[in-house]
């Protein structure tokens, strides 16, 4: 009650406009049948203040694409990911041209079937025009008591019946139909306000079923068929696509598709259902969804443009600069992969460098350039993973590439210098997630440690073997991944050539020469004391050669006689 008090005091304004859609007299958030405390109706003010005004996003004459759902699709009081969570409903409008259609997700935590229809919809309806468009997708909510508490409760199943009672909180006397008797109400009047309606299933909980080991298919999904194919209403079945996808990852990967519970998705879940939904559409053959088709972008998965040969298996460089860089001017900065061919066969494997410059494991992932690798993965292909040089950076600010040191399963919410919120994972956790994902698709992982760097500390090469070398290990001993450790490799030769067994007792002395065995083995660097000159990059590739070899690795297979 403290909180709700003290959101009254901060929100008259929004609280008068609560109250005008029947949200005064509300019950302290408790922890409903499905075990989860939802605390939006508590900080119901802001929650209406965050959502769009109905119609509000409309451009000129297009069309708008209305989203009806709750905490799954618009998740937290103002849905910005600040709890960690995300509604599906945020990433929807990446698949939308917006320059024909405008997506505008009204979705509202904690909201059944049910309230939705009488709280919120009305203002929704109202602002309908001919030729939008309604997804309905909510269901979540709709357990528990008729008439008391949250008073969300639904009829199971789709027989037109009803039950009269008053909410023992408010007293206000209310009807409660059937899940089906709900959506009918939906459809009809969506369709006479022009408007064109579809039906989606619920999204997927974290919820396995012991006998065939797969996720629980939710029984809406059977009332929301029945009621689409009865009404001749386009239908997705978001709960089985979505499912389908989580029933094929590991156990881990699923996991961390939600966050918090078994129910609200994270970032990586919310994408995935927005996916699942997008292509829902997508792939429909039936004709009523052409117009709204025709406004679709973006679904077809982005890959990387490889050139496959027939028996010739697909090596994958990701990693940084070190990786990948200009590549170009013989006296300029290079990357070893760029390299790759002067160890490996290519007439045996084909060899394609995905690295980018300036990047981290996260900011590799955020980008979706990781995605573009694992989408063109096939059985055979191989994954180097090397990244470090930019992971412990700062973790708010612009470049966003920053992670938390070390190898521990953790995470934490951070809000970035834009405002916006991230969840951040640790070192060890994205190598897991490149790992897995490899794994996943029939292709074999191999992790790689970052190259050494032109910095001679008591007259021998660096060595980060207490912390990037010490995090490597660890993924390996639980991973159990085929690991090849460049920087010890190149760091072996360097030291080999530069090394001094002895330096100078001299502070100035010692200085000196430390400065004359950077620059003798300047020759293998480039510019700075990280990037590796044309020299360089072809030692560090003939490091990778020599780490296989001892690794007896398949991947030594296709390295030249």
């Amino acid at each position: 009650m403290k909180r709700l008090l003290t959101t009254i005091t901060m929100a008259v304004c929004a609280l008068t406009t609560a109250m005008a859609q029947g949200f005064d007299n509300l019950p302290d958030p408790i922890e409903d049948v499905n075990k989860v405390v939802d605390n939006t109706p508590d900080s119901i003010a802001k929650a209406l203040m965050s959502r769009p005004a109905p119609g509000s996003t409309r451009i000129g004459n297009n069309p708008v694409l209305f989203l009806i759902g709750n905490s799954t699709m618009r998740n937290g009081t103002r849905g910005d990911g600040s709890n960690g969570q995300w509604g599906w409903g945020f990433y929807a409008n990446q698949y939308f041209d917006g320059r024909k259609i405008s997506v505008e997700n009204q979705a509202l935590g904690g909201m059944s079937t049910r309230t939705f229809y009488n709280k919120l919809w009305p203002a929704v309806r109202e602002a309908l025009k001919p030729g939008d468009w309604v997804i309905v997708s909510i269901g979540h909510n709709d357990n528990g008591p008729f008439f008391e508490g949250r008073a969300r409760a639904v009829i199971p199943g789709v027989a037109d019946t009803m039950v009269v009672g008053t909410i023992k909180e408010t007293g206000e006397r209310d009807t409660v139909y059937s899940y089906g008797g709900y959506m009918r109400r939906y459809i009809s009047e969506i369709r006479a306000k022009g408007a064109n309606p579809i039906l989606m299933s619920l999204t997927p909980r974290d919820a396995y079923d012991e006998k065939t080991g797969k996720i629980v298919r939710k029984q809406q999904t059977e009332w929301g068929a029945y009621v689409a194919a009865t009404e001749g209403v386009p239908y997705v079945d978001l709960n089985e696509r979505s499912g389908q996808k989580l029933d094929s990852y590991s156990r881990w990967k699923e996991r961390y598709h939600f966050l918090g519970d078994h129910i609200h998705t994270s970032k990586f879940g919310a994408e995935m259902n927005a996916r699942s939904a997008a292509e829902g559409i997508w792939e429909s053959n039936n004709p009523q969804l052409k117009p709204l088709q025709d406004m679709m972008v973006n679904v077809p998965l982005k890959v990387k443009p490889v050139k496959r040969e027939e028996g010739k298996p697909v090596l994958f460089f990701t990693g940084d600069s070190t990786v990948k860089n200009a590549d170009k001017e013989d006296d300029g900065m290079w990357g070893w992969a760029s390299q790759a061919q002067t160890v490996f066969d290519e007439t045996k494997i084909t060899l394609f460098n995905a690295a980018r410059a300036g990047r981290s494991t996260r900011s590799f992932l955020r980008e979706g350039l990781w995605d573009e690798v694992y989408n063109s993965l096939q059985p055979g292909d191989f994954v180097t993973i090397q990244f470090g040089h930019n992971d412990i950076c700062p973790i708010t600010d612009k470049k966003a590439r920053g992670v938390i040191p070390g190898t521990k399963d953790t995470l934490h919410v951070y809000k970035m210098d834009d405002g916006t919120f991230e969840v951040v994972y640790s070192f060890g956790w994205y190598l897991r997630k490149f790992i897995d994902d490899v794994r996943e698709k029939g292709a074999t992982p191999i992790l790689v440690s970052l190259t050494p760097r032109n910095e001679w500390p008591g007259g021998r090469i660096e060595r980060r073997d207490d912390s990037y070398g010490k995090w490597y290990r660890e993924v390996v001993e639980e991973t159990g991944v085929e690991f090849v450790d460049m920087h010890n490799i190149s760091a072996d030769f360097l030291d080999k050539k530069f090394a001094v067994k002895s330096m100078p007792a001299d502070k100035e002395k010692a200085k000196a020469k430390i400065e004359e065995i950077k620059k003798k083995a300047g020759k293998y660097f480039k510019k700075d004391h990280t990037h590796a000159s044309k020299l360089g990059a072809q030692m560090n590739a003939q490091s990778m050669a020599k780490g296989l070899k001892a690794n007896k690795s398949k991947l030594a297979d296709y390295l030249k006689k």
